[in-house]
């Protein structure tokens, strides 16, 4: 495959003679090389040519690549999810005493555990996490998932990616009998549950394939290898995930481009080339999902943990979402990816998820907890829960004329994600109530769901499904 992948670039193993090639090769333009063997510097360098400035030139650069695919034309692969009558729900095992690991509570549980082999039925206690949800995920938008904290989204991000285990039926959860139970939160429950409903790509069900080779699931906990570099992990992720339809995507171009004889852009040529190769140890979009998630700074130095020195909390959040995002997967389902970021660095990675949806065509579900107005801003669709119901999904742009015809109205100078999540307590839920002359009495969010589903957009939806 190695000789099928030639473009215009520098091949020499010495960084430091790499770096003067290729500024020959700037000047002089003339050689042809093996793109699956770029050094370390000849890499670097190619980025640096292709994405000086992150926002601006990643979006040239991914127009650049989609003009030239459709050019020939030639399709890029999308994934439209959809999702119907989704229940989850969990199955719990309530016993007395405290959920304290002490040696008392444990040789507690081992007596419950004897005496339950006898025949004794336990007190068990089911818990709705997900209740009848349905709705459209479509490739090309960028689509925001907001809710409380505990009201179902990591489940619905993990179901829909064909993250949730479906054999394990049973959670047996620790707590007081009384207490506890009224204190209880879905989201505790979220690693053993029960599902129901239809969930399918493209109109295939998750039973027909394999969805964690065509999506990725973005936890929102940073589970890393602390003896590993940052550019060791990505790397690690590229090589297990493989380049997937980028091949064959290459191959048809190519084809086609000099069946018309039509010469490429030669720095795009590279990268595209360079991306393609399936099992190179060492790979040119790792250094471009560094270069994109401002990780290229700390690409040497070690992961780390609570005992070994590495990187920042923030570092090792963009770091979870670089080692996913850099496969070849279409769908990406990312939980709360911007958690611990400052604002600025939030909306660069927002902004880069906008880009890769609009410009080739990938199916983005995003959640986050409370984006600032200029991310939110970003985003082209809009799905609101509670309570594990969808209150709202549809257009950002009609989520405000909703809530208006619900009798509910944002301020201006108040944040629409905020006004969302508070609209729908019952504690905030007064302070936006639109009618002065008629007393507020609180709107539930079953009341709200119905009548998003009488709308016409909750009509769309249903008549699409």
């Amino acid at each position: 495959m190695g000789s099928s992948f030639r473009s215009s670039s520098s091949r020499n193993e010495n960084e430091d003679e790499a770096e003067h090639a290729l500024q020959d090769d700037v000047e002089k333009g003339k050689r042809v090389v093996d793109v699956t063997k770029l050094g370390a510097m000849e890499r670097h360098l190619m980025i640096e040519k292709l994405i000086k400035h992150i926002e601006n030139d990643n979006l040239k650069l991914l127009k650049k690549i989609r003009r030239r695919i459709d050019r020939v034309g030639v399709e890029l692969p999308s994934i439209e999810v959809r999702y119907k009558h989704l229940s989850v729900e969990a199955e719990c095992e309530v016993v007395e005493g405290k959920a304290l690991p002490t040696l008392w509570n444990s040789l507690k549980h081992i007596f419950l555990e004897l005496v339950k082999l006898s025949g004794v039925r336990t007190h068990e206690a089911k818990i709705s996490i997900l209740n009848d949800v349905s709705g459209i995920i479509n490739p090309g938008r960028l689509t925001l998932l907001l809710d409380p904290p505990g009201c179902g989204k990591t489940t619905l991000l993990k179901a829909l990616s064909g993250n949730l285990d479906k054999n394990l039926k049973v959670f047996r959860l620790y707590f007081n009998l009384i207490l506890m139970m009224k204190m209880c939160k879905p989201h505790d429950l979220f690693c053993f549950p029960q599902l129901s409903g239809e969930i399918s790509y493209n109109g295939h069900g998750l039973n027909e394939f394999v969805p964690r080779k065509t999506s990725a699931y973005i936890s929102q906990h940073d589970l890393h290898t602390a003896e590993m570099t940052v550019r060791e992990t990505i790397d690690f992720s590229a090589r297990c995930q493989g380049v997937g339809s980028r091949t064959d995507i290459m191959m048809e171009v190519s084809k086609r481009e000099k069946d018309g004889g039509i010469i490429p852009d030669p720095d795009v040529d590279a990268y595209m080339k360079a991306i393609s190769v399936n099992g190179l140890k060492r790979s040119l979009q790792t250094d471009y999902i560094l270069k994109i998630l401002g990780l290229d700074i700390c690409a040497e130095t070690l992961v780390g943990n609570a005992m070994k020195r590495g990187i920042s909390g923030g570092q090792k959040k963009r770091l979870t979402t670089g080692e996913m995002v850099v496969g070849p997967a279409k769908a990406l389902f990312m939980d709360e990816i911007t958690n611990g970021l400052d604002s600025s660095t939030a909306f660069q990675i927002v902004k880069s998820l906008q880009q890769l949806a609009h410009i080739t065509n990938a199916t983005v579900f995003v959640s986050l907890l409370q984006p600032a107005p200029e991310s939110y801003d970003l985003f082209d669709d809009i799905v609101l829960m509670a309570e594990g119901k969808i209150v709202y999904h549809g257009p950002r742009d009609e989520v405000l004329r909703f809530f208006e015809e619900c009798g509910f109205r944002c301020p201006e100078r108040k944040g629409v994600a905020d006004f969302l999540q508070e609209v729908i307590s019952r504690k905030d839920q007064g302070q936006y109530w639109l009618h002065q002359d008629i007393p507020h009495s609180f709107v539930s969010v079953d009341a709200l769901s119905k009548r998003f589903k009488e709308l016409e957009t909750g009509r769309k939806i249903e008549d699409a499904l």
